[in-house]
């Protein structure tokens, strides 16, 4: 069990950061608080990368530099261009 833990924590760190993703040929990478200015399309749409926010709290008293890059460099994901992801004012409302 003492063996197991280290590497499901290794595991966890290496599969939490937010991906890169190639959208219409180009690759965006993901953004955080403090590279917003620098990294952020605006014509691509983000979203908080759930696993990385998990293993950013998990880690926030143990290691501070992992979850000082995660919320730092690495929060937010690119998922789509602004023009795919539209959103629906009825959208899941019952007719």
């Amino acid at each position: 069990m003492k063996k197991l833990v280290p590497f499901l924590l290794l595991i966890l760190v290496l599969t939490s950061c937010a991906k890169d993703k190639t959208i219409n040929g180009v690759t965006y990478r993901p953004y955080g608080i403090l590279n917003e200015g620098s990294c952020k399309n605006d014509s691509i749409y983000y979203e908080v990368s759930g696993p990385a926010v998990f293993s950013g709290i998990m880690f926030s008293e143990a290691f501070l530099i992992p979850t000082f890059y995660t919320f730092g460099y690495n929060l937010y994901e690119p998922k789509s261009t602004v023009n795919e992801h539209t959103y629906s004012p009825d959208k899941g409302v019952k007719k």
